[in-house]
């Protein structure tokens, strides 16, 4: 399992399902739309804090973002 890719995949599935833009989203979580950008293009790792920022915006329980499918 790559964790970084699972993450990203789960944030942009989430964010898409409730029909948000990066932008929207970044507003919502407190981060940058390029960081958002980056997580979903596996091309960042993440804090614990910003990783409960996202599962917050995303009203999800932390746990689904790192739920292989």
């Amino acid at each position: 399992m790559d964790i970084i890719k699972v993450f990203g995949t789960n944030v942009r599935k989430y964010r898409t399902i409730k029909k948000i833009s990066q932008e929207k989203f970044a507003e919502l979580c407190g981060l940058h739309r390029t960081y958002i950008s980056d997580i979903e293009c596996f091309r960042r790792s993440i804090s614990l804090e910003n990783i409960q920022k996202i599962a917050d915006a995303l009203e999800i329980e932390t746990y689904l973002l790192f739920k292989e499918e």
